[in-house]
């Protein structure tokens, strides 16, 4: 019978490092590059180039969830349970401010959002540790 390797394991671990670190390498490049005049067509396919690490992150991520014990999970459950509603919030938020008052871009634009919801995921995160210590 076997069982399945901790969520801990070096190849567990090595898996999302890396797909982590190319996810921000070629997130953090195409930003740069994308600052600078490229021509029109390219840009869209740049700006897709990370797209293919991101996913990979997920699936280890989706992986390394599966291998945890009942109590890893229940805090990861409740750490999406946290954000997912807070992310709603500001989502919601902004949708109204927006038609109420027009929002500037440069300070309001996708780029600008998302790094809330991983926020949100660690606050999340942080709230349902405490929970289970």
């Amino acid at each position: 019978m076997s069982h399945p390797r901790p969520f801990h394991s070096i190849a567990n671990r090595w898996r999302i490092v890396t797909s982590f670190s190319l996810w921000g390498a070629t997130y953090v490049g195409v930003r740069l590059l994308l600052d600078t005049p490229v021509a029109g067509g390219w840009r869209a396919a740049l700006a897709l180039v990370p797209l293919p690490f991101f996913l990979w992150l997920l699936v280890e991520l989706i992986r390394a969830l599966r291998v945890m014990d009942e109590l890893e999970r229940r805090i990861q459950l409740e750490a999406l349970a946290v954000a997912f509603p807070l992310s709603l919030v500001l989502f919601m938020t902004l949708a109204l401010l927006e038609i109420a008052l027009p929002l500037d871009p440069a300070n309001w634009s996708y780029r600008h959002i998302w790094p809330f919801l991983t926020i949100f995921y660690a606050t999340g995160l942080t709230i349902a540790r405490r929970r289970y210590q």
